[in-house]
């Protein structure tokens, strides 16, 4: 049996206090600051206290973090599970593949494999769910795949410099 954190490429692992340089880089990334819903840029005080309040338990801080990176321990990206509810057994779900060659790896799609099996087997979540943008085709592509289907579109909902744009709403039923 596999361990509930590790899949097939990918090993799915808590921050660390080395990690505050890898998270400036990807948190201060304005390329990528639309599809992670960030205004600001963050300071390296204000993520190594979230780096340190990150081994608080889920059901205290309803997020859960974690960095993606390779067998080789190189880091790729990072998955969150988020809005943690665990009377309704649900929570949302983001993940980041920082770099553009590191994606299309299969990198993603074995973080959310592994990120699935831990909201079930350790969790008990019965169902997860994403917001995406209606033109992150590959983020579309990437959760269809991992078997989330589109329930429903919030229009107008996020303002960008080019206008506004809708949201999709992509839920996976576990049980």
């Amino acid at each position: 049996m596999k361990q509930p954190l590790n899949h097939e490429k990918i090993r799915l692992r808590p921050l660390e206090p080395e990690d505050i340089d890898l998270l400036y880089r990807w948190e201060n990334n304005r390329e990528i600051w639309e599809v992670s819903n960030t205004h600001t840029p963050f300071s390296k005080y204000i993520l190594a206290a979230y780096i340190q309040n990150s081994g608080k338990d889920i059901y205290e801080t309803k997020q859960l973090r974690l960095i993606i990176e390779t067998l080789e321990h190189k880091p790729v990206g990072a998955i969150d599970l988020f809005e943690f509810d665990p009377y309704h057994q649900r929570a949302g779900l983001g993940i980041l593949i920082h770099q553009p060659e590191d994606r299309k790896q299969g990198y993603a799609t074995d973080a959310l494999a592994g990120m699935e099996n831990h909201a079930v087997r350790f969790l008990g979540l019965k169902q997860l769910y994403a917001n995406i943008a209606e033109d992150n085709t590959n983020s579309i592509r990437l959760f269809e795949k991992a078997g989330f289907h589109q329930a429903g579109v919030k229009k107008c909902w996020l303002r960008t410099a080019e206008g506004w744009k809708d949201e999709l709403f992509f839920q996976k039923v576990l049980c």
